[in-house]
């Protein structure tokens, strides 16, 4: 008897094993993430801050790779008064070139050491619905990508800090 409780124990166990669903890895961006530079190279090889000295942001990856990117010149300057809409064409312009949003889901190609957005909303709106690939490497707790080159032949580079 104890030799076919010990055989409908094992099969048991191999059914389970069996239906048993593995565990789906996490997204490697997912979390939580903040902004450590923002920075441009110049087209002579040099490197220019591009947010300024000290730029915030912060980018929310969940574990389908959807994600939130937000970027802003910390030395922009505040409106004179408290109402958005009465804002000058000067308090406008310093809003909108002073950050860079957009929100919508990034698939990463590990072995090319490509990421890449699909925009679906930003606030730049010629972005909107557009594909962006990125060079990216992913050090430990550091997200580092390149932007592909601007007219002016400057390369926007951002450096993240995983903090969860």
């Amino acid at each position: 008897m104890k030799p076919l409780l010990g055989v409908f124990v094992a099969a048991l166990t191999g059914l389970a094993a069996r239906d048993a669903q593995v565990p789906t890895p996490a997204f490697p961006l997912q979390g939580t993430w903040t902004l450590v530079a923002a920075d441009k190279r110049l087209p002579n090889g040099e490197t220019a801050r591009d947010y300024g000295q000290n730029p915030k942001g912060r980018l929310v990856v969940d574990g389908q790779g959807r994600y939130s990117l937000q970027i802003f010149k910390s030395e922009r300057p505040r409106f004179a008064g408290d109402n958005k809409a009465d804002g000058s064409a000067d308090e406008f312009k310093s809003a909108v070139m002073g950050s860079s949003t957009h929100y919508g889901s990034v698939t990463i190609d590990p072995q090319a050491g490509a990421l890449e957005f699909s925009i679906e909303g930003s606030s730049f709106p010629n972005w909107e619905g557009t594909t962006q690939k990125r060079q990216y490497t992913l050090d430990g707790t550091e997200l580092r990508y390149e932007v592909p080159a601007r007219a002016d032949g400057s390369v926007p580079i951002s450096v993240w800090r995983r903090l969860d």
